[in-house]
């Protein structure tokens, strides 16, 4: 062909210029070939895009038929602008939609342990009352033995209570130790003073008790005169009813009392009932 026929140089110009051996680059622009490109995602996908959308919405339309009541009122009423309240609930709900959706199940409630109740049985045995003690018994003076000094505290205690003065109990301990040896004493003559506690017997008519008192000189019933504490205070009331006695002897005081055949005898005992009346009293 000739070089100067223009059929020739369509040819040559037709050409292309890129270099034969970029065949990469070639591969690239024809169709077949071509390496497809990554999927892109819709944006209006995206599930918090579309929550924050659909609140967004929901929200202006709630506002604008806030605003279109509030407006229909005749009372004029403040209405906040709109774009800013609109931007404000796109925040809120932007905010909502960014969270996660999973949520893990909530913890199960454990309920506390029931404390047991202590039944009555447990509650009696730890509150049970303690066995009472025993007072302790005076311990014998002056030549006593258990018995008399027992007696001896009835006499002083009874005193006490009646709140009768010092030289009364020893008027008083001074009479029981001559009339009866400080023992609480049934009487012969009287079988029925034997069914009561006794520490012995005399014969003196029917004298009983730590006192010898008659009871048909009017003191009481044999009953009531065997019993130390009830013999103690008829002798106590009977000492009240004598005018002055707290300035008579030992032995005046007790005969004014007991009306004895032997008025003097009772004198020999006031030492050792001073020092039974110290002991019971310390």
């Amino acid at each position: 062909m000739h070089p100067d026929d223009p059929n020739d140089q369509k040819l040559t110009n037709a050409r292309p210029t890129t270099p034969t051996g970029d065949a990469a680059s070639t591969e690239r622009t024809i169709g077949r070939h071509r390496a497809p490109e990554p999927p892109r995602r819709p944006l209006l996908s995206s599930t918090p895009v579309r929550v924050a959308l659909a609140t967004s919405v929901t929200c202006c339309l709630s506002l604008v038929a806030v605003a279109t009541a509030r407006g229909s009122d005749d009372t004029p009423r403040t209405v906040e602008p709109l774009a800013e309240a609109v931007a404000d609930r796109a925040a809120i709900a932007e905010e909502r939609a960014s969270r996660s959706l999973d949520r893990d199940a909530a913890p199960a409630r454990i309920l506390p342990t029931p404390t047991a109740t202590p039944t009555p049985a447990h509650t009696a045995a730890r509150k049970a009352p303690k066995k009472p003690v025993k007072p302790r018994r005076p311990r014998p003076v002056a030549g006593l033995d258990q018995a008399q000094m027992d007696n001896a505290k009835i006499i002083v205690d009874v005193g006490l209570e009646m709140k009768m003065p010092r030289r009364a109990l020893v008027v008083a301990l001074s009479t029981a130790m001559q009339e009866s040896n400080l023992y609480n004493l049934a009487s012969a003559v009287l079988p029925e003073s034997f069914d009561y506690p006794n520490q012995g017997s005399g014969s003196d008519h029917d004298s009983v008790g730590l006192f010898q008192q008659r009871p048909s000189s009017g003191w009481g019933t044999v009953a009531q005169l065997m019993r130390p504490s009830y013999a103690a205070r008829a002798f106590y009331s009977a000492l009240n009813e004598i005018p002055g006695w707290q300035d008579m002897s030992v032995t005046a005081a007790a005969q004014a009392v007991q009306i004895s055949a032997f008025p003097d005898a009772y004198a020999q005992h006031e030492d050792r009932a001073t020092t039974v009346v110290a002991a019971l009293t310390a």
